[in-house]
């Protein structure tokens, strides 16, 4: 595996040589078939990291417009309901549903975007919530006969719907898997073919897979504070036949008599949950869970935080799929207004990380909600009420066109770009230990709106310092290209295929895992 890099950063030169050897399988189809569910996520333990802190980060892979949501805490009347589930358009046809709302749902941070097939927006694949509870969405299908399973119509709350309701109701990591856990025992649960979460606090994780079939069939394990985990997609392997009593597992109660009626489970033996309810074609890591696992292990004893951005924005895993990257950073003891969560507005290889607090009260209008990539828009007419925020700049799509630009001149632009973002993010790291002080001073005082002022101002400044730094990044890149090599006339009318022969600055793990090192 590739490990050595300079000043965490994966070396250009190891990068370029792989590049050049394995050209023709950065091409390859992936091994897996559903293209747009294959999110990934990455977990470090406390006892892993260099100041104490667990690490929860990754990215959702969507093909439509992404934008920043924080939601504040509300209340709600008695007797009010949410709409879940997946509409009749789903690959897998479903009903919507109405399931009761609580009193009261919690603050949180998140990415949401605008399209899945049959699957309503906006959708989110999890944030970060108050509490400081972190989720992440993670593809994770099913063995084939359970999707032969599925009820036509499914009925059920989707993998959208049960990171949004984590997030709005859980407090603690443990509570998160309990929420999505009960919903899905309650009223079933829809999907595109098998899903997993990755959940954490500031003292542990867990991975949590729904499986396909419309049985209520899922399965939990915890991540303990030691552990280093990759999700790409969600496994589980082993657990102990008493899962539901074990403080480290949690289940459905038919997930193993299932298997055993089905015939994919012998009653006494061990159970391996890959290998009874998993994806029979596929191992259980697949090489991008063990090129990524190996890194962060090589890492050493303590991750610092800058290693842990620069592991999510990894070109081997991360590319054009990549609607964002975020990276929590979770510590005991943080009021809930401080809570923090890093996002890069699109893919993170090309992209900056700005930190966003669960206290911002305002959002820039050039981070949230455009037209661009949204379903349906280019068949309607904008609103009045949105033109004054559409006429601004789009925080996605300039990054868009940075990605572009970047992986379309690797050898020339990859440092300068991933170099220079580093570097705008390293002052941005530093200056958390004063904006921390600072605000914490004012909420003692009892002055929490100029604290709640100061967060959304230093998060406002850098979220427009880094749309400067992009366009100066992007102007430089452009005239160069444009004078230099020319933009070149595609060679028909196809603009993009939802396939894996997509744009990267990097080689597929696959390739890599393929390869002698």
């Amino acid at each position: 595996m590739i490990t050595q890099s300079i000043g965490g950063i994966m070396s250009i030169s190891i990068l370029h040589r792989h590049l050049a050897a394995f050209a023709g399988a950065v091409a390859a189809t992936f091994v897996f078939c559903q293209v747009s569910e294959a999110s990934y996520g990455l977990y470090v333990g406390k006892n892993r990291t260099a100041d104490g802190s667990v690490f929860l980060g990754g990215t959702g892979e969507e093909v439509s417009s992404h934008w920043l949501r924080i939601e504040p805490r509300k209340k709600h009347a008695p007797g009010e309901t949410i709409s879940v589930g997946v509409t009749k358009e789903a690959v897998m046809p479903g009903e919507m549903m109405e399931i009761p709302q609580v009193g009261e749902t919690a603050a949180f941070i998140s990415m949401d975007y605008s399209d899945y097939e049959g699957f309503p927006p906006p959708l989110t694949n999890g944030g970060l919530n108050e509490y400081g509870v972190a989720v992440r969405d993670i593809w994770s299908p099913s063995r084939k006969e359970l999707i032969a399973m599925t009820p036509n119509p499914q009925k059920g709350p989707q993998y959208s719907d049960l990171a949004r309701i984590a997030l709005e109701r859980a407090k603690t990591a443990r509570e998160a898997v309990q929420v999505i856990g009960d919903l899905i025992n309650q009223y079933g649960y829809s999907d595109y073919g098998g899903n997993s979460h990755l959940i954490a606090d500031a003292n542990e994780g867990w991975v949590v897979i729904n499986f396909s079939g419309g049985k209520g069939l899922w399965v939990a394990e915890r991540l303990g504070p030691d552990d280093v985990r990759m999700s790409y997609p969600g496994y589980i392997g082993e657990i102990p036949l008493d899962y539901q009593t074990n403080q480290d597992f949690m289940g459905s109660a038919n997930l193993i008599s299932f298997a055993a009626e089905q015939g994919w489970y012998e009653p006494g033996q061990p159970f391996d949950v890959h290998k009874v309810y998993g994806d029979q074609t596929a191992p259980m890591r697949s090489p991008g869970v063990e090129y990524m696992e190996s890194k962060l292990q090589n890492l050493g004893a303590k991750v610092t935080l800058r290693e842990f951005m620069d592991a999510v924005r990894d070109p081997v895993i991360s590319d054009d799929a990549a609607g964002y990257g975020q990276v929590a950073q979770l510590k005991e003891g943080v009021r809930n207004e401080m809570q923090l969560l890093w996002v890069a507005p699109t893919s993170s290889v090309t992209a900056p990380f700005i930190p966003w607090r669960i206290g911002v009260g305002e959002i820039p209008a050039e981070y949230r909600w455009h037209r661009y990539m949204t379903k349906g828009a280019a068949s309607n007419y904008l609103t009045a009420e949105y033109a004054q925020q559409e006429a601004t700049e789009y925080a996605f799509y300039l990054y868009k066109r940075l990605l572009y630009y970047t992986c379309s001149r690797l050898d020339e632009f990859y440092d300068e770009v991933v170099g220079t973002l580093t570097a705008f993010e390293n002052h941005m790291i530093d200056d958390q230990a004063w904006v921390e002080q600072s605000a914490e001073g004012m909420f003692e005082r009892g002055e929490s709106d100029s604290a709640k002022r100061l967060i959304t101002y230093y998060s406002s400044v850098q979220a427009m310092r880094a749309l400067d730094l992009g366009n100066a990044l992007l102007g430089s890149m452009e005239q160069r290209t444009k004078l230099l090599q020319g933009i070149p006339q595609p060679p028909s009318n196809e603009t993009m295929k939802l396939e894996y022969n997509m744009i990267r600055c990097g080689p597929t793990p696959e390739s890599l895992a393929s390869t002698p090192q």
